[in-house]
């Protein structure tokens, strides 16, 4: 099917004489071959996103439809790759055009000449479903990367190989209904539309960071979804560094959506240096980069969330646990909007489209814990994570308030904590998780049943804060009881030493379960003392003067090889001191 250019409006193109051709084809565009997907029909005219620089372009040239839709390339290699927002591998461009991508360079997704080892589970004569896996290739140190029956098919098992193959050689054969099918290591699927499971369950498990502020006051479970909004330097891109980092999951997909280029460059240089705290390897070698920089054509913008989120079902659908982290959602809706403004569509809100709160409900929709397809009632999840960057920081803006409708946590970054350097800047007052009633027995069963009232009771002395600090504003801190200042000076330590965390310091940076309960059980056992003290009639000076509450300060800096024995000893210093204050003895 050939057309014929009319008019071009930036990334957006029409064309003339595209009968037959469906919504959200593929199609190249003039004698450079341009991508560029079809995004609405109008009799015989199609306007067409292109997803490459339209310089130079004019009506009369030829538009020509694949018939088939974008799709993405699934198999072996994907692990440890960079893609641009329509998965073509950026260091294969490099080599092909240099720095600057050049227009129409035609790539592979994956390389289809690399040999990779196949090793088969199952034999002859089984047979399989959709979603059944084949066989494994290491494809490094970390990732086992299962071969899968591709969806839609199912059958005996008539052949199977092991040994070197390329990702398009024939590794098995299915005798199915239809007649033998050959099956490759090599898939491929649409990337705006879901990829098929049995059933949608209910998360119960957190996703552990490492991030003191998220797992103790607003965790977020595997499967679920999570918005980091705020103001122009608050910290989002090195929050979803940090959790890409360090959180609990088995792949990584990083979708740098807009954002600046050398924000992904940090990314390309750190995840190689850092040690993943399950394995000891490279970070890296669980991650799956895709950087669609912000110089970078718009309308590929608006792919690559789609690119991101299907990758990541496909890791889902091998049993995986996987965290996607798109920063930023603001930058994909922009992208949405420019591309409506040039359809000359009807605007909504600040000109967002009519559509964008479906557009961002498709896409977290599609992360869950789900009873997989196949025979072995494997279970995979998908953790979302969008980073939202609001105009000024107004979160009444319709991406931000689109987006709080949909996911279940809220990481309310501050640009007042920012200012004060304290970092992660994510704002206790106004954060939330709805997680957290569901994930208290997981808690109770592998941290400790003190867990669930240590995190009411660090709730609690912050909102006493908030509350004690209106009355310090008015008149003073001097009209205070000792016991409110006491509180104050608990919430302080709560503020400064349990939740300050520092994402560049080599220990600070991460923190196990383990660690964080002892580091509250220390805080609040002091704090419950220097009640029972003042109790007692002693001077609250003396209390806040021990020498103990320098160490529990410094106790974050504690390395996790060493955490029992430092953390007892602490606590023994404590109780020691205590009990001689009340005893007047004098440090």
């Amino acid at each position: 099917m050939k057309g014929k250019i009319v008019k071009v409006s930036g990334p957006l193109i029409v064309a003339e004489g595209m009968e037959g051709v469906k919504m959200y084809d593929v199609v190249r565009v003039s004698s450079l071959g341009l991508i560029g997907e079809v995004i609405e029909l109008r009799g015989d005219k199609a306007s067409i996103q292109v997803y490459e620089e339209t310089s130079m372009l004019g009506p009369g040239e030829e538009v020509e439809s694949t018939d088939e839709p974008l799709c993405v390339e699934l198999g072996p290699g994907l692990i440890e790759s960079i893609f641009d927002g329509i998965q073509r591998p950026l260091p294969v461009l490099i080599q092909k055009s240099g720095d600057r991508i050049a227009r129409g360079v035609k790539v592979t997704a994956l390389d289809h000449k690399k040999k990779w080892n196949f090793i088969p589970i199952v034999k002859v004569g089984d047979k399989v479903e959709e979603g059944d896996i084949l066989g494994c290739v290491k494809e490094n140190e970390v990732v086992e990367h299962r071969i899968m029956v591709p969806i839609g098919e199912r059958g005996v098992v008539k052949c199977i190989t092991t040994g070197s193959f390329t990702v398009e050689d024939t590794i098995a054969v299915l005798s199915t209904d239809s007649g033998d099918k050959k099956i490759t290591m090599l898939q491929k699927w649409p990337v705006r539309i879901g990829r098929k499971y049995k059933e949608k369950l209910s998360p119960h498990v957190p996703l552990v960071t490492g991030q003191r502020v998220i797992d103790t006051l607003f965790p977020i479970a595997k499967g679920g979804v999570a918005a980091v909004p705020g103001p122009f330097g608050s910290g989002k891109t090195v929050v979803q560094h940090q959790l890409a980092k360090w959180a609990d999951a088995d792949i990584i997909v990083y979708v740098g959506c807009g954002e600046r280029g050398n924000e992904m460059t940090d990314v390309l240089n750190e995840f190689p240096h850092l040690k993943d705290p399950k394995t000891g390897e490279p970070l890296m070698k669980r991650t799956v980069l895709i950087a669609n920089t912000s110089d970078m054509p718009v309308a590929a913008r608006e792919a690559s969330i789609y690119t991101g989120i299907t990758i990541a079902e496909y890791f889902r659908d091998m049993g995986y646990d996987v965290a996607i982290m798109a920063d930023s959602t603001s930058r994909w809706a922009e992208a949405l909007r420019e591309m409506s403004g040039r359809l000359e569509e009807m605007p909504g809100e600040e000109g967002y489209p009519a559509y964008l709160s479906s557009r961002l409900a498709e896409f977290y929709e599609r992360a869950g814990v789900v009873k997989l397809l196949g025979s072995d009632n494997r279970v995979g999840s998908i953790t979302a994570i969008g980073a939202v960057s609001p105009p000024g920081g107004d979160m009444s803006e319709p991406v931000s308030q689109a987006t709080l409708r949909i996911v279940k946590v809220f990481w309310g970054l501050s640009s007042s904590l920012a200012y004060k350097r304290h970092f992660p800047a994510i704002d206790w007052l106004v954060s939330y998780s709805l997680y957290s009633q569901n994930l208290s027995e997981w808690y109770n069963q592998n941290v400790g049943e003190e867990w669930n009232e240590y995190r009411a009771e660090t709730m609690r002395i912050l909102q006493e804060e908030a509350r004690l600090d209106e009355i310090v504003r008015l008149v003073g801190v001097d009209a205070l009881s000792p016991r409110d200042r006491l509180t104050m000076e608990a919430a302080k330590n709560i503020r400064e030493d349990y939740l300050h965390q520092n994402a560049f310091h080599e220990v600070d940076t991460y923190a196990s379960l383990k660690k964080q309960n002892k580091m509250l059980k220390l805080i609040l056992t002091c704090y419950h003392l220097g009640i029972d003290a003042l109790r007692e009639g002693k001077a609250l000076d003396d209390i806040l003067s021990l020498p103990v509450l320098e160490s529990i300060g410094r106790s974050k800096y504690i390395e996790e090889v060493e955490v029992d024995e430092k953390f007892a000893q602490i606590e023994s210093e404590l109780k020691t001191q205590m009990a001689a204050l009340k005893a007047k003895e004098i440090f």
